[in-house]
């Protein structure tokens, strides 16, 4: 396959500091690889383009066209209009008229540039949803002509790739609502391609010693190499986009940092890092060296992918189609190698599918309107045709890629993340069936194992975890203290853009985009409207391993990555000052007196506790408190509480005072009067080793003074013993937004966390008393004469 997938384009310029591979590079001309794979029955969709390029930017930069300037007529003298403009707005300051806007750098930003400086310039109305379908000057020329009416459209010479039809959508199709015809007949062409890999023998069953990794700098890629060092005692070679070996390390090393992965020397010891690019002949790699891994390799692993949801298929087939079938060519040369491709569950995006599992049939290819879809939809299907040919592979498919349970480390491009990130922002969620998503570590783990395990080889996988109901998500951010509205689709996508507008998110751009791309919102329709994926072969895999079982990406997986979305600025997390979640009273009395003298002061508290969310409690077990506080010896008026807090179990109820005493509960409060002057109190529960567990559960000793000044009251208040029940258990109240049922979920949730804490806590002295009086905490020393 080397001669189709050769670049012989000399004005594809590469960028020195390349992004991730999402953002696409320099790729191939779609007409010079057309024209190399003529003979084995592609379809030219572009003919008549002799890849002429754009005069240089630097030339006309200064001087642009008047705005009132008539466009060229003809077509080949539009498309250099067209790349000399898109020239500006890239890199290399010029772009090829048959060459691909993204692929030669050009972002979602730059494209919106583009198309007002066409508008301003040249006159041309070109929706961005065009620019993102194809992004080739010569076919926005020969669109934009053929709209206008002003020139002929050159006819397109067909040559049947296979014996059937490309089914088009009827000519009154509304746009948007099926793929486009140009489109589908390219897909035609790419999965011939895969025809003409050669026929090989099976491979040896053996976990695999020398692998390939593609993909190693993205989220899923970084957390299938660390989980293949971990599990493995595999050597990986990292394909990785740069200039050169020192490039390419520094920016593995940079990507696996910033998902919290590690990378250290033993990381370092165990890879190869190889300059390349997936979407390169021999993936850029010498002649020798591709050699030499074909014979030496074990296993070829596919994790990298464009992942864009705006750009249409001519702009993503190099990275996801031709990219897939240039690992497949590796994989069938020389010793014969299983081949494992990370597809997506985006195969089955298309409205109204009846089901997703793991061997349903795939999406109708006409249906799929994203160009992300398609890529996926193609990349697969193409190699199963390759399966026909001998060649194991084995397709894994994830659904939503959710954040690391423990690390919190996500991906901000994901379109899961960028809906879980305004869901807890904007306290809204769109109507939905299922959301089928699984955490990064347990999506790599399952990926992982099914590389290392010969007899998994060969067969599709669905990633997807357990999937999540509108219920589901609805209870978790309510347990979390974020109540939800949930609106339509239409209603919620609305909204969300006018807070986007109104308050923009750098982070969150790429989601007001695709919010506002009618390409993409297809792509999101399906998503949220598709059936929950089924998994039965992944499941019995999982148990045969001995792996962790799916579960349902719930509040507690999600936890983590909510404090770090919170934390950039994606996601807002539950505040003081809102709704609380769940609150009660509680009310003590009592007497002070100066400290180290007797108590003789009456003092009363009448408080409100309450939480904010459940995660307030887990993460730090911690109650917000306000009310009042009346003692005469400090104030004749009572004194209120201007700031709360009780620390439930404060450092793990380490015991005080020679552990005879272990904390229960910790009170803060910082007080003022009527006249301005600001107080202090602090209180402790204490649990001891005594009888009278029931008062220990109500006492507190307090400490009050004056802010920056020392304690000059002491003493003890008592929650009555009539008022304990009534208040603090009967007495709870919910947030009466949320409804019964999850009312009585988190009053049940309360009640069962804080009674596990507070019966630790007073088990605490006990045990230790026990250990004391049975001596177990001695260590025997030996005498010398029993040595």
């Amino acid at each position: 396959m080397r001669e189709v997938n050769e670049d012989t384009s000399t004005h594809a310029a590469v960028r020195a500091t390349a992004e991730a591979i999402e953002r696409g590079g320099v790729g191939l001309s779609v007409d010079e690889l057309l024209a190399k794979v003529a003979a084995a029955g592609a379809v030219d969709t572009d003919p008549g383009t002799d890849g002429e390029t754009a005069p240089d930017a630097d030339t006309g930069r200064e001087t642009a066209p008047a705005t009132d300037s008539a466009p060229p007529r003809d077509v080949d003298a539009l498309a250099a209009a067209i790349a000399d403009r898109a020239g500006r707005h890239l890199p290399s300051g010029h772009l090829a008229a048959d060459a691909d806007f993204f692929d030669a750098g050009g972002s979602s930003v730059s494209a919106v540039e583009l198309v007002a400086v066409l508008e301003d310039e040249l006159g041309m109305e070109i929706d961005l949803d065009e620019v993102f379908a194809d992004a080739r000057p010569i076919s926005l020329a020969r669109r934009a002509l053929k709209h206008t009416g002003a020139a002929a459209v050159v006819p397109t010479p067909v040559t049947p790739v296979m014996p059937i039809t490309p089914v088009t959508p009827t000519p009154d199709a509304p746009a948007h609502s099926a793929a486009r015809p140009e489109d589908l007949t390219q897909i035609l062409a790419d999965l011939a391609l895969a025809d003409r890999l050669p026929f090989v023998a099976s491979p040896e069953p053996l976990p695999p010693r020398r692998v390939l990794l593609t993909g190693a700098t993205g989220f899923l890629g970084g957390h299938m190499l660390l989980d293949l060092l971990r599990h493995s005692d595999a050597h990986v070679y990292c394909l990785v986009r740069a200039a050169d070996e020192e490039t390419a390390t520094a920016r593995l090393g940079t990507a696996l940092k910033s998902y919290a992965l590690p990378w250290s020397a033993e990381v370092r010891r165990r890879i190869t890092v190889l300059p390349g690019d997936i979407r390169h002949p021999h993936l850029g790699l010498s002649d020798d060296l591709w050699n030499t891994l074909a014979h030496e390799l074990d296993s070829v692993v596919g994790v990298a992918a464009a992942v864009d949801f705006l750009r249409g298929y001519q702009s993503l087939r190099t990275s996801n189609v031709l990219g897939a079938l240039t690992l497949a060519e590796l994989a069938a040369t020389g010793r014969p190698k299983p081949l494992h491709h990370i597809s997506s569950i985006a195969v089955f995006n298309e409205v109204g599918i009846p089901s997703m599992g793991e061997d349903d049939p795939l999406a109708h290819v006409d249906r799929l309107i994203a160009g992300y879809d398609q890529t996926k939809w193609a990349a697969e299907v193409a190699l199963r045709r390759a399966r026909d040919h001998g060649l194991v592979v084995t397709a894994l498919r994830p659904g939503g890629i959710g954040g690391h349970t423990r690390t919190g480390a996500y991906n901000p491009q994901d379109l899961s993340s960028g809906l879980i990130s305004a869901f807890g922002r904007f306290r809204t969620v769109p109507a939905f069936r299922y959301l089928n998503a699984a955490p990064v570590d347990w999506v790599s783990r399952v990926a992982v194992a099914a590389v290392r395990e010969p007899d998994a080889w060969g067969f599709d996988y669905n990633l997807t975890g357990v999937p999540n109901t509108l219920d589901d998500v609805v209870g978790d951010m309510a347990l979390g203290g974020m109540h939800v509205r949930v609106h339509d689709w239409d209603g919620w996508r609305t909204d969300a853009l006018c807070r986007l507008q109104a308050d923009p998110i750098p982070e969150l751009a790429f989601l007001a985009r695709v919010l506002q791309s009618p390409t993409a919102l297809k792509l999101c329709e399906a998503t949220l409207k598709g059936p929950a994926a089924t998994a039965d072969r992944t499941t019995a895999l999982v148990d045969a391993l001995g792996l962790p079982p799916a579960a349902r990406y719930d509040a507690r997986a999600q936890l983590r990555t909510f404090e770090r979305l919170a934390r950039d600025g994606l996601a807002r997390l539950p505040q003081q000052d809102d709704q609380p979640y769940l609150w009660f009273s509680e009310t003590t009395e009592g007497s002070v007196g100066p400290v180290g003298a007797t108590p003789d002061t009456p003092c009363a508290m009448s408080l409100t506790l309450s939480i904010a969310s459940m995660h307030q409690l887990v993460t730090e077990r911690r109650v917000d408190v306000r009310g009042e506080v009346t003692c005469p010896a400090l104030h004749p008026e009572p004194l209120t509480v201007a700031r709360g807090d009780i620390w439930i179990r404060p450092e793990e109820g380490i015991p005080h005072r020679h552990g005879l005493r272990h904390q229960l509960l910790r009170y803060r409060l910082e007080l003022t009067d009527t006249e301005g002057g600001r107080w202090w109190l602090e209180g402790h529960k204490y649990a001891r080793a005594r009888r009278d567990v029931w008062r220990q559960t109500r006492a507190l000793t307090v400490e009050l003074g004056r802010e920056g000044g020392p304690a000059s009251l002491a003493g003890e208040v008592v929650v009555p013993a009539d008022s304990y029940v009534r208040d603090q258990i009967d007495g709870i109240k919910v947030d009466p937004r949320l409804t019964s049922q999850e009312k009585r979920a988190a009053k049940l949730t309360w009640l069962a966390w804080f009674g596990l804490e507070m019966g630790r806590g007073l088990l605490g002295p006990f045990a230790r008393a026990a250990a004391d009086l049975l001596d177990l905490r001695r260590t025997q020393t030996p005498t010398e004469q029993h040595r």
